[in-house]
């Protein structure tokens, strides 16, 4: 019996359309496959701008040159070691100068070089001025500029803040204080504008725990203290009875003196004694033992508030890329600012950035040199949202609406 030629051709043309497929599909599972199998690699700019802070009368414990640096580079390392089992790689491109336009322009050019991802150790004014000049594709970390207004009243687009403001230090060291019934305070206030600052966050903090400034006194002397503090601080710490002496020397021109060399033997905080800071080397708790050793030695030296700061935007950044498998930065920045995103910041709780300003909510360690004392939110300051609120400018307090604009 003879097959009918139609039939047959259409048998034909059925098993070319398999195989067709077959191969169309075999494409696509290699071409899926190659995809799934490809590194994705996330680009990373650090930038600094050393600042000349002028003759230091107490030039005790100087900060490290490479302040800031070190830390990236260590959360790079860290990001790294975790991402080779998930086909990712952080590369890290460093710049520091003294000139504030040579590094504007550099970032610049890494932006067109194809890097989305700034971690910034800058004063205020250039990271007000980087903020403003890139495009909106961009990510920015504040690592150093401790400035009130920027989560106040001074929004930058696409900056987030790993560095606390020193309303978040002055809170911190006020609820101590208060916790403590340490309520009059002697305050203490040198002679440069961050000085100043210092001294406005404890007066704000003063006003918000009831806290009573007894006395003030402006320290506008360039004695050399290495002989004369016996003699002279507890003259010009003469004056109503307080609890406690509160000092804004952020330089590090006095400070150091006034310890054990007050009129009354009072507690000395604020820039020096106790002191509220990002972090410490005395940290030692929920296996930061393990971030200090690493640290240490990477770098040869302590890990500073600046390291930690820029370590923690970069693990941001890193953990953003992890969870979303991606490095696009449209991606990254929705994923930090939604509720799924936390970050381990060896500090005790998981840690997350304020809606309104971009502030990174965290815990604020209270230590002396050798030892850490507590660690802000103080037990019984409660909060509807998170305890961490209690530290620095809580929503209404906040003219800012950053992470609205990420979503």
């Amino acid at each position: 019996m003879m097959s009918h030629p139609n039939t047959s051709s259409a048998k034909k043309s059925q098993r070319l359309a398999i195989v067709l497929a077959l191969i169309t599909c075999a494409t696509t599972l290699g071409i899926t496959s190659s995809n799934a199998n490809a590194e994705i690699t996330t680009r990373i700019a650090y930038l600094a701008q050393t600042v000349d802070t002028g003759p230091v009368l107490s030039n005790i414990l100087p900060e490290p040159e490479d302040a800031g640096l070190r830390g990236t580079e260590l959360a790079i390392n860290d990001s790294n070691t975790t991402g080779k089992f998930l086909k990712q790689h952080f590369e890290l491109s460093a710049y520091t100068s003294d000139d504030s336009s040579s590094l504007l322009e550099h970032a610049q050019q890494l932006y067109t070089s194809g890097i989305h991802s700034f971690v910034v150790n800058a004063p205020a004014d250039t990271l007000r001025t980087l903020s403003q000049q890139l495009p909106d594709d961009v990510l920015i970390f504040n690592a150093a500029a401790k400035d009130d207004n920027l989560r106040q009243t001074v929004c930058l687009k696409n900056t987030l803040h790993t560095i606390p403001s020193r309303a978040m230090l002055a809170d911190a060291l006020g609820q101590w204080l208060k916790a403590r019934q340490l309520s009059d305070l002697l305050l203490i206030t040198g002679p440069t504008d961050d000085d100043k600052a210092y001294t406005q966050a404890i007066k704000r903090t003063a006003k918000r725990y009831g806290l009573k400034i007894v006395a003030e006194k402006a320290w506008d002397f360039d004695t050399d203290l290495r002989r004369t503090a016996q003699r002279e601080m507890p003259l010009f710490t003469q004056t109503k009875e307080y609890d406690v002496v509160v000092v804004a020397d952020e330089r590090g021109d006095f400070g150091e003196y006034v310890l054990f060399n007050t009129w009354y033997p009072r507690p000395v905080v604020g820039t020096q004694g106790l002191t509220p800071v990002t972090w410490h080397r005395v940290v030692e708790q929920w296996g930061a033992a393990q971030l200090q050793s690493r640290f240490e030695k990477l770098s040869g030296r302590w890990m500073t508030e600046k390291d930690y700061a820029a370590w923690a935007a970069v693990r941001t950044i890193a953990e953003a890329a992890t969870r979303t498998n991606s490095e696009d930065i449209h991606t990254l920045k929705q994923y930090i600012a939604s509720d799924a995103f936390e970050l381990a910041g060896f500090k005790g709780r998981k840690l997350d950035f304020r809606a309104w300003n971009g502030q990174l909510r965290q815990p604020i360690p209270l230590v002396h040199p050798r030892s850490l004392v507590s660690q802000s939110p103080q037990e019984g300051f409660l909060h509807p949202l998170s305890e961490l609120d209690t530290l620095g400018f809580d929503k209404p307090e906040s003219q800012c609406n950053l992470l609205a604009d990420f979503r």
